[in-house]
Parts: C-alpha cells; sequence; structure tokens
C-alpha cells in the first residue's frame, strides 16, 4: 500500500458509540465538541491533504481508558500509531505504559492535570519519576501537555532521566492568550539543550493570533527549529479542534508553502521524517 506522504503526529479522534466505549465517569456525551469524530472521519479530512499516517492522541473524554483508540490502531496499524494516557497515581503506571507498547502505542501524555500538582511540582509524584524510568528502557516517548510555567519540572526530569524521550506539545502552548512573551520562547528554546526533547509545531487555530494563514506564529516557529533543529520538530494540526471553525489545509500550509525559512529538507523532517522516525518505527527497548 502506497500512503500519502505527510504524517500528523497529533490528532484525536472519539465515537457517538457511548455504548460500545463508554466515556470517563467525569463527561457526559453533552461535553463531546464536536459530536463525533471517529477515525473514519480523520481519515476522510487529512487523506485529502496528503496526510497518510497520523498518532492518535488519546482524548480527554475517556480518561485512562485507551480502548477506542486502541482498536482504532488495530484496524488500521497501517496509517496510526497512538499515545496513550496512564494514571501516575495508579498501582503501577510504568507497567501499564510497557503493557500498551505492543499495541502501537509509541508515546504517553502526561499533564499537571493527572498528576494533581501545580505545575511547579507536576512531575514530582513517584508515578511519574517511574514513567521516565520506564520510558528510558522502553524507547517510548513521554508527551508534555503544558504552558511555560511547567518547563522547570520538564529541565529537572530531563536532566535526571538524559535517555528519555519527551515531546512538547503545541509548543508549550506558548501565546494560548494571544501574546507571545520573549521569555516563555527563551524557556522553551533552553529544553533543547537536552538532545531527546522534540517538540510539536502544531494547534494554530489556538496560539497568537489564532486565525489562518497563522504567520503571525512565524517568528516564534523560527526560534523554536532554530533551537532544536528541524529533526526535533514535527508538524500537527490537533485535529479536529484545527477544523471547527477553520480548515486542515490551513494548518498543513503553513509548514508546506507559507513560511519562508525551511529549506526543502527542513520541510520534510517538519512533516513526516521527524514524526516517522520517533513515532512510527519501533522503538529500540535499552538495556
Amino acid at each position: 500500500m502506497t500512503l500519502e506522504p505527510y504524517i500528523d503526529a497529533h490528532s484525536h479522534i472519539w465515537t457517538p458509540d457511548v455504548g460500545h466505549y463508554p466515556l470517563a465517569p467525569s463527561f457526559q456525551p453533552s461535553d463531546m465538541d464536536p459530536k463525533s469524530f471517529t477515525a473514519q472521519e480523520l481519515l476522510e479530512t487529512c487523506r485529502p491533504a496528503g496526510v497518510g499516517r497520523v498518532n492518535l492522541i488519546q482524548m480527554s473524554y475517556y480518561e485512562f481508558d485507551n480502548s477506542y483508540m486502541l482498536d482504532m490502531i488495530k484496524l488500521h496499524p497501517e496509517r496510526f500509531v497512538g499515545t496513550a494516557i496512564v494514571d501516575p497515581l495508579g498501582a503501577d503506571p510504568a507497567k501499564a505504559m510497557t503493557e500498551l507498547l505492543p499495541q502501537g502505542v509509541r508515546a504517553i501524555r502526561v499533564q499537571p492535570l493527572y498528576s494533581k500538582k501545580p505545575p511547579s511540582k507536576w512531575l514530582e509524584p513517584a508515578g511519574y519519576e517511574a514513567m521516565f524510568a520506564a520510558a528510558a528502557r522502553t524507547g517510548q516517548s513521554l508527551s508534555c501537555l503544558v504552558d511555560p510555567d511547567g518547563f522547570a519540572e520538564i529541565d529537572r526530569m530531563c536532566r535526571r532521566f538524559p535517555e528519555t524521550n519527551v515531546i512538547i506539545d503545541h509548543m508549550g502552548r506558548i501565546g494560548v492568550d494571544g501574546v507571545i512573551r520573549d521569555e516563555d520562547v527563551l524557556a522553551l528554546c533552553n529544553l533543547a539543550a537536552h538532545p531527546r526533547v522534540y517538540v510539536k509545531i502544531s494547534a494554530f487555530y489556538a496560539l497568537g493570533a489564532k486565525s489562518p494563514p497563522y504567520l503571525d506564529l512565524a517568528p516564534l516557529i523560527r526560534r523554536v527549529v532554530q533551537a532544536f533543529g528541524s529533526r526535533r520538530c514535527m508538524w500537527a494540526s490537533d485535529c479536529p479542534f484545527q477544523v471547527v471553525s477553520q480548515s486542515y489545509e490551513d494548518s498543513l500550509a503553513l509548514i508546506r508553502d507559507r513560511l519562508d525559512f525551511p529549506s526543502p529538507d527542513d520541510r520534510e523532517w517538519m512533516l513526516f521524517r521527524t514524526a516517522e522516525r520517533l513515532l512510527f518505527q519501533p522503538p529500540s527497548p535499552r538495556s
């Protein structure tokens, strides 16, 4: 099978079939917005744009029950891998993430919400320490949904676990309030000192001016790519939120066509090679 060339490193899916795939107790079907964004709807959205593979991100509606995502990876193993969520306060989160590896889970999403700690201490729970250690062994990545006030904790843990792959989702949400602060950009770029830290260049609909063609984000993206190098940056849409009022093409076109600084080689790494190497190649367990 010949697949479309690009890789979307971050998209969510869910189904209105809450009978087969129940929501977490804290959510109701009325919370789902849009009401449906199934794996098939995602493929119908991304494939016409030339995106043939997607890293699925477990949706918070299901919390720690990754069943729907895992079933869709099993149904489309050539197109999907996954980023699961496990409970860092659970009995054995390191074992839980390791058991997900053969089911196509290449990364685990981590965030302050699940540690029940403030951003300045969000990675302190013993469960997250065990997950960092486990990821260093399995080759899985830890995908961090944080604001800039959570960067210092990532720096601390990367110093303790230098063999662990870490991904910063959505450029650390810099500009989510409409303001791109230089100190936040600098703090993100400082994480490039850790060779295994990667950045998703994504969620343009939610950052800065929050409107296509998103060229107000170009200086931020330039600094991130300069700091990390294109081989540690990967484009992602953050669907379905990207397509609620804007378009999939709007997001892809910023990297593919509109930025004036990436070389053709840089664009390839950002649009598929980085995600392919990090997420779509089976990780090599380390002793």
